[in-house]
């Protein structure tokens, strides 16, 4: 499913316009990315959480050449499915 498809969905179902549900979504993307990149943890409960997490520096290795390369530390984005997205992949 790709956004315009998701966008119609949640018309449908929330019974209001496209533009309107295109909004909602798009509020929804710069919430949660405006409060992950400060820090803050994102939490539906039952549906997802999405944090920000720290990364050790390490080394690595160039895949091309074998040479050992310094990964600095930084941050990533952790993605964990809520108890009622886990049921409802689980169930036939």
């Amino acid at each position: 499913m790709n956004r315009s498809e998701l966008v119609s969905a949640l018309a449908s179902r929330a019974g209001v316009s496209n533009t309107e549900a295109d909004k909602v979504l798009g509020a929804l993307q710069e919430v949660v990315v405006e409060q992950v990149a400060g820090g803050e943890k994102v939490q539906i409960t039952g549906f997802l959480s999405v944090e920000r997490v720290e990364r050790a520096a390490r080394t690595g290795r160039n895949p091309a050449t074998g040479a050992e390369l310094q990964i600095p530390a930084g941050y990533g984005v952790k993605v964990t499915a809520g108890s009622s997205l886990k049921k409802a992949v689980k169930s036939d």
